[in-house]
């Protein structure tokens, strides 16, 4: 009889050893399933697409700024092609450090409020920016800085 009951036991234990690792498996698999899919990793040419920032301009009125960036102090030396990535808004940095109080330390290629800021100082000055200083790259900087593109055309070649 000691034998049947032990028997019993060990069977009891063994099924409900069996059935939690079971509920655990079942578990893991509900919640890998539950799961969102994982995106796929940026390629570097995504990177370089997300890191144009021409705020509103057109291809040939960025064409117009990285033209005039050629010039002391910006000193921009990348291609003509369009597209205002880091490397055109380092040398535009450059250039608003110069005249335009951009903090000197903080070129870094990174279209961020403190470049907004000094945007905004200089497209006030001279092509029709009436907005505050705000560092928020808003409708009336994106139109004064169409006007500063446009009217860069022609005026520094390349």
């Amino acid at each position: 009889m000691r034998s049947n009951a032990f028997a019993r036991t060990l069977v009891s234990v063994t099924a409900a050893v069996g059935i939690a690792v079971g509920s655990m498996a079942g578990a893991s698999a509900g919640f890998a399933a539950s799961r969102p899919a994982v995106r796929p990793a940026a390629s570097a040419q995504d990177a370089s697409i997300l890191a144009v920032n021409n705020l509103g301009l057109s291809s040939q009125q960025a064409m117009n700024v990285q033209c005039f960036l050629t010039q002391d102090p910006a000193d921009y030396t990348d291609a003509i092609d369009g597209q205002l990535g880091p490397n055109s808004w380092k040398a535009m940095q450059r250039w608003l450090a110069e005249y335009w109080n951009y903090p000197r330390n903080q070129i870094d290629g990174i279209v961020g409020s403190n470049t907004i800021k000094a945007l905004q100082r200089m497209l006030a000055f001279g092509w029709g920016y009436t907005g505050g200083i705000d560092g928020d790259a808003g409708p009336g900087t994106r139109a004064a800085f169409k006007r500063f593109a446009n009217d860069m055309s022609g005026f520094y070649p390349c």
